[in-house]
């Protein structure tokens, strides 16, 4: 806990056998209350490994639902477990765990509703190995999605987030695509809330065990990620309107 404020952190998990330790045990839980790992139908062993770790709340979905999907189960169990600060850590390694306490304190301060560990602050991404398709696909996204949902983020495509559990009480996420694009349909329905984000710097790690997406699916995503932020713009004009915002 953070001035009483209880933080539960949630693993939305796929073949992360190997990774998951090493995750876990670089957790901080002076400040941590509680671990959810949800393993969405992997092939390997992540849910024995997740239990022989010790973590609580293991939850294995009977068949893959997607990174959304998975999402949507971690964060409905936070929200049941009473959580005031979800923090949602990958558990492949991409994004440093030592971080979180930064993190957990800028919501737990009360000054920020949501916070995004940006790989693209401090200049870390290309140094990480993320490849170069993706970075300037990252760049060109971002200034398309700050001028139609009039905000001024760094990226918005970082699986490293924080959120008040107000926040997720009150989107309706369950609304939202079961796969990568449910990242950003989130944020242009935190945005639209008008709630306050924050961003800080976190380096990210690309290795061959780190959760990745193919190009001609990083195509697919790029293209939702163009069409939510047009729905956003519409919406926000009253020229459509959509249950997602509702």
């Amino acid at each position: 806990m953070i001035n009483g404020q209880r933080i539960i952190v949630v693993m939305p998990a796929y073949n992360a056998a190997e990774t998951v330790e090493m995750v876990y045990r670089e957790i901080d839980f002076d400040i941590v209350d509680e671990v959810v790992l949800v393993d969405d139908h992997s092939a390997d062993h992540t849910t024995a490994k997740a239990k022989e770790l010790g973590i609580k709340h293991v939850i294995r979905h009977t068949e893959n639902l997607g990174y959304g999907g998975n999402q949507k189960t971690c964060y409905r169990e936070a929200l049941k477990l009473e959580a005031d600060i979800i923090i949602m850590l990958h558990p492949d390694y991409q994004y440093p765990p030592k971080l979180m306490p930064a993190m957990a304190h800028m919501l737990a301060s009360g000054m920020f509703d949501v916070v995004l560990g940006s790989r693209i602050l401090g200049k870390y991404a290309l140094s990480g190995g993320m490849p170069y398709y993706k970075y300037f696909a990252n760049r060109i996204l971002t200034l398309f999605q700050n001028i139609l949902i009039s905000q001024k983020l760094s990226e918005y495509h970082t699986g490293y987030r924080g959120y008040r559990s107000e926040v997720l009480s009150s989107i309706n996420f369950e609304e939202n695509s079961d796969n990568f694009v449910f990242d950003n349909q989130a944020l242009s329905q935190i945005a639209m809330k008008g709630f306050r984000i924050g961003e800080m710097t976190s380096p990210a790690h690309y290795a061959p065990e780190s959760s990745s997406i193919s190009f001609s699916n990083s195509v697919t995503y790029g293209l939702g990620v163009l069409k939510v932020s047009l729905q956003h713009r519409l919406h926000k004009w009253g020229l459509i309107k959509l249950k997602r915002y509702q």
